[in-house]
């Protein structure tokens, strides 16, 4: 299931952290961020999947 949940970070990042997380804080972070700049949002979101 991480495999999967990488594979959503690396693609669409908010559905990597949204599969961890669900809908809280660092969701709309990652959100923020994939709009600011797609690497700083795969960034998060790794970081989200891998930290659990």
């Amino acid at each position: 299931m991480d495999v999967l949940r990488i594979l959503a970070a690396i693609i669409l990042p908010p559905l990597g952290v949204f599969l961890q997380v669900g809908l809280g804080l660092h969701f709309w972070l990652n959100i923020l961020l994939t709009l600011l700049g797609y690497v700083p949002g795969i960034i998060h979101a790794i970081w989200v999947v891998l930290r659990k």
